[in-house]
């Protein structure tokens, strides 16, 4: 496996692991605790986890087969980005963290739009592979 792929893949996991143990946190530890508003923004932060996180492993797994894909590349580094800016927005403000770190969320959002198109252009563009 090539670096490249080996890494998001490798990154996919911990993301997806700490989705599972966030949304587990959530629906155990913070019910009673923030209100119903502030319980969906965080189910929601773990859910586009989800999403991104699988789709990471599946660039990942592209990226093994097509390393020279720059478009995978990219879309790749989004897809984390997006899971920085956007989920951890919104853990940190749901947490008590200052209104100011909300302010991550749209560029993160922006990150996962572009992450797509640039997977789509990516598959869009990759050779015929002769093995």
């Amino acid at each position: 496996m090539n670096q490249m792929g080996k890494a998001l893949i490798v990154c996919a996991g911990i993301f997806l692991c700490l989705a599972t143990g966030l949304g587990a946190y959530a629906s155990h530890g913070l019910v009673g605790v923030l209100d119903a508003r502030a319980l969906s923004s965080f189910g929601t932060a773990v859910d586009y986890q989800f999403y991104h996180g699988l789709g990471l492993f599946g660039v990942g797994v592209l990226l093994d087969r097509y390393p020279a894909a720059r478009a995978l590349r990219i879309s790749g580094a989004l897809f984390m980005v997006g899971i920085v800016l956007f989920c951890g927005s919104i853990y940190l403000t749901t947490l008590g963290a200052p209104a100011a770190f909300g302010r991550a969320a749209p560029a993160g959002g922006i990150a996962f739009i572009v992450g797509w198109i640039a997977l789509a252009l990516g598959a869009a563009t990759l050779p015929k592979r002769l093995d």
